[in-house]
């Protein structure tokens, strides 16, 4: 599969986003547009965008300033979103999935960003920025709204992998706690194994390994353990951080997606019934915004892919120009606190302390 590439210009002053903008089910016109609203907030960002340089250059064209900021890298080729990710490890170099991680690879970019198939981005960003020493399974964190202060909790893994031995899951709660503490400046985050009880008698022998080995890593690692907590604490300010096995947490994002779906329609469909509700909508519509800017799934879109030698940003699929906005301001966030070398070293610390002395502390 060949492609063509227009000549990179090299590294630019500012913080590189590498965006995947032929990626998601709402075209590249949207990802612009995100990557548009990004540049009117953040004055440093810088974009090397991979796609059709004969559709890109146009549409980056009518947003002003935008393609003094950006650099096209051209490819007719493209990762549908029902492509199976071994097909795509095999034959997707050249596509811009392949080159928005390469940019990353090849120290071009800080961060990727794409909204294309999740199986075939995770499949190629291990295949190309390969995993952290001692991590075994990578792992997908994304921001869930909750009572706590900052807003919105973390929690890991919602579908880079269906299983989770113990250790991963200690794995998970390392870079987890790492993230909360980055990402949201907690200098000591609380972490929770999610469970079907908060009993200690409850739940697989797995996560009661998970458990112990959790428990004890969490006073060298700068963070609390709380222990097993229930689906219903995720949107709770009863802790930070969530540790789950992709499985679990996949099913539990979409059932989220598609509970809040559900109360949006009834509630759209409740005030509209009789002229007197529609008054009624009238005065509650301020608190109604309110709560609709407090839930709304845009603003929190982007889960990012934990354990790689590099930081990928996956947004949804179906996310319109605001979710892709969130996405790359999350990337940017990311990149401007240097993230990824600090879980690196988070993740080479913990590794250390458990191969010599594991009951030492350390900090990052």
């Amino acid at each position: 599969m060949d492609a063509g590439h227009t000549p990179s210009t090299g590294r630019v002053p500012g913080i590189v986003i590498s965006v995947d903008a032929m990626g998601g089910d709402l075209g590249p016109g949207v990802v612009v547009e995100g990557m548009a609203q990004s540049a009117a907030r953040y004055a440093d960002i810088r974009f090397i965008v991979h796609g059709d340089e004969g559709v890109l250059s146009p549409l980056i064209a009518k947003r002003r300033g935008l393609a003094a900021i950006c650099d096209i890298r051209h490819t007719d080729l493209s990762v549908s979103m029902d492509e199976k990710p071994s097909h795509v490890m095999r034959h997707g170099k050249g596509t811009s999935m392949w080159q928005a991680i390469d940019a990353v690879k090849n120290d071009e970019a800080t961060v990727a960003v794409s909204c294309g198939n999740t199986g075939a981005l995770m499949a190629v960003s291990m295949l190309r920025l390969r995993k952290l020493p001692g991590v075994n399974r990578p792992a997908i964190a994304i921001y869930w709204p909750s009572k706590n202060p900052q807003g919105f909790n973390v929690v890991l893994d919602v579908g880079a992998d269906i299983r989770a031995e113990p250790a991963d899951l200690l794995q998970f709660a390392l870079m987890g706690a790492s993230y909360a503490r980055n990402g949201q400046d907690l200098s000591r985050p609380r972490l929770g194994l999610l469970n079907v009880g908060t009993e200690e008698h409850k739940g697989r022998t797995e996560l009661h390994e998970a458990y112990e080995l959790i428990q004890a890593a969490a006073e060298p690692n700068g963070f609390e353990f709380v222990g097993f907590v229930e689906g219903s604490d995720i949107p709770t300010d009863n802790v930070d951080v969530i540790v789950t096995d992709g499985f679990t947490g996949n099913i539990a994002l979409k059932t989220a997606e598609g509970t809040a779906s559900f109360v949006r329609g009834m509630l759209n469909e409740a005030f509209r019934y009789t002229w007197f509700s529609r008054i009624g909508a009238l005065f509650a519509f301020t608190s109604l915004r309110r709560l609709g800017v407090r839930i709304d799934p845009r603003r929190v879109n982007g889960g990012v892919f934990l354990g790689l030698n590099g930081t990928v940003v996956k947004s949804h699929g179906a996310a319109d120009a605001t979710g892709v906005s969130a996405a790359i301001g999350l990337a940017f966030h990311l990149a401007e606190g240097g993230f990824t070398k600090k879980l690196a070293a988070r993740v080479a610390s913990a590794r250390q302390e458990r191969e010599d002395t594991p009951t030492s502390t350390s900090e990052g």
